[in-house]
């Protein structure tokens, strides 16, 4: 339930980009040349077999691509050679987790230091996320200041509830979850938004969207320490990439829909078919932080233009249509209006940024040209271990629709309303 109105997104910078013919696994792995990262980790343990790092970054690897065989072997090659290493295991914790194998997941997150959800997961009893139904279309309530659409907890009257890709497991307001019963099986404690926040995991019997119905999933609710809401009052809760990932998911933002469809190996291939009668290309798409969404996108000014990694933000709020850091923004001439500066919060900290408006931004077939952006921050790894070009946001995808197919991992980007 904790959200920023801006996450400002370190860049794929010069110094990154000229990693990319080179040869060094890392540099290939951090300018997100992946598969290219994998192959040269495997090089690597062809000869050094105990080379913990190696081992485990080709499992991170596998990992972003859903492709769990690799993940799982190469992760386990990495803990069996260091037991106590949090990034293995919160590695090895996310990819359980993808697969709905939480009781496998809690003591990898356990050991990665995530108490909370270790204890949540080992508090879910029988299969979690059972699906029932195969397809539902929901109309948005609104699609500014951000999307909603009618949910309902436990069997109960509908809710309003937003969604955004920032954000992991279900949220609820802490309303929601007295009026549903809901009962914590852990809490933590942190500082966010200028206050100290508590945040509750429990237990959800049944999450119905329409013609689809989840049972049996992790939920969460958050108060502050000083009284009231996080979140505004303008919903009741947030859906996050863990029920997202569970479906082939549309969001038809020109058609102002959700459409969720059982995530199946046909409708994968239908869903493909469909684009490519449309002309659309697929994009790559990554899977990393255990809910962040990336794939390739490209941004260009008047003193050049770059393509890398960017994260696909759905969702969420903001007029900005997407973020850069001010150190790129400046590589590519784009021009920054430091006379307006701004401050938001991302991750629950504050942020400051300046308006922008970058001459072309790309995601396949897509443009935006000379819109209103933010720059922020340097270029920087972020915490997934790759540069980030940029990340594209609420705003642009206004007149668009996306489709995330999780089976394949794929993206599909076109103008107008889903068909």
């Amino acid at each position: 339930m904790l959200t920023g109105a801006v996450a400002t997104a370190p860049l794929l910078g010069g110094a990154a980009t000229a990693y990319a013919g080179g040869s060094d696994a890392d540099a290939l792995f951090e300018a997100g040349k992946f598969e290219r990262a994998g192959r040269a980790y495997e090089e690597i343990l062809k000869n050094d077999p105990r080379n913990v790092h190696a081992a485990r970054q080709r499992g991170y690897v596998g990992l972003l691509g859903n492709k769990f065989h690799d993940a799982e072997k190469y992760l386990t090659i990495a803990l069996n050679l260091a037991p106590d290493d949090k990034q293995t295991n919160r590695l090895l914790a996310d990819c359980h987790t993808r697969q709905d194998e939480l009781s496998l997941a809690a003591p990898h997150w356990q050991a990665a230091g995530e108490e909370a959800y270790a204890k949540q997961f080992a508090a879910i009893r029988g299969t979690p996320y059972q699906i029932h139904g195969d397809v539902t279309r929901l109309p948005w309530l609104q699609t500014d200041p951000f999307p909603l659409v009618e949910a309902s907890i436990n069997g109960g009257p509908l809710k309003r509830f937003s969604f955004y890709t920032h954000v992991d497991a279900l949220g609820v307001s802490s309303r929601v979850a007295k009026e549903a019963g809901l009962s914590a099986v852990a809490k933590q404690k942190i500082e966010a938004f200028g206050d100290v926040i508590w945040l509750y995991y429990g237990v959800l019997d049944s999450f119905k969207l329409g013609g689809i119905e989840l049972r049996n999933i992790p939920v969460g609710w958050s108060e502050r320490e000083s009284g009231g809401e996080v979140a505004p009052e303008a919903h009741d809760g947030m859906i996050g990439t863990w029920v997202f990932y569970h479906f082939l998911s549309t969001f038809d933002y020109a058609g102002r829909s959700l459409i969720l469809r059982r995530r199946t190996p046909e409708t994968a291939r239908s869903a493909r078919a469909d684009a490519a009668r449309a002309g659309v290309e697929p994009l790559p798409l990554w899977l990393a932080g255990g809910h962040m969404l990336y794939t390739e996108g490209s941004v260009a000014d008047i003193a050049g233009s770059q393509t890398g990694v960017v994260s696909l933000n759905i969702g969420g709020t903001g007029e900005q249509v997407a973020g850069i850091s001010e150190e790129t923004a400046k590589q590519l001439g784009v021009r920054i209006d430091y006379d307006r500066p701004f401050a938001s919060f991302a991750a629950g900290q504050p942020v400051e940024g300046y308006p922008c408006y970058p001459k072309e931004i790309r995601l396949g077939g897509v443009t935006a040209k000379g819109v209103y952006s933010y720059a922020g921050g340097k270029n920087t790894l972020g915490g997934e271990g790759f540069y980030k070009l940029a990340g594209f946001d609420h705003a642009f995808h206004k007149p668009n629709n996306i489709t995330l197919d999780f089976t394949d991992m794929n993206a599909y980007i076109a103008r107008g309303k889903a068909a």
